[in-house]
């Protein structure tokens, strides 16, 4: 089955690209899409213990299940920002 991965922030530099559509197993869940995501880019390893998931724009456990057709986005921990 056939899924988009969206990656934001610094997971989008590593990758290079903001969006990849993938081919997934039926039985994928999202940390079985993260974790080919790793095979194929071993960068992204130190941000595995880390991220956030989400399945079509709501956030999701690692072993959540995906679909064919289904959005899978990756986020990076938030930091920063001015406190007022």
């Amino acid at each position: 089955m056939r899924v988009t991965v969206r990656l934001f922030a610094r997971l989008k530099d590593v990758v290079g690209a903001g969006e990849l559509a993938r081919q997934v197993d039926q039985t994928a869940r999202v940390e079985t899409v993260w974790r080919d995501l790793v095979r194929e880019f071993p960068a992204l390893a130190p941000y595995t213990s880390s991220i956030s998931g989400a399945v079509n724009a709501e956030y999701a456990r690692m072993d959540s299940p995906v679909a064919d057709g289904d959005e899978v986005a990756f986020l990076p921990p938030v930091s920063g920002g001015d406190s007022l």
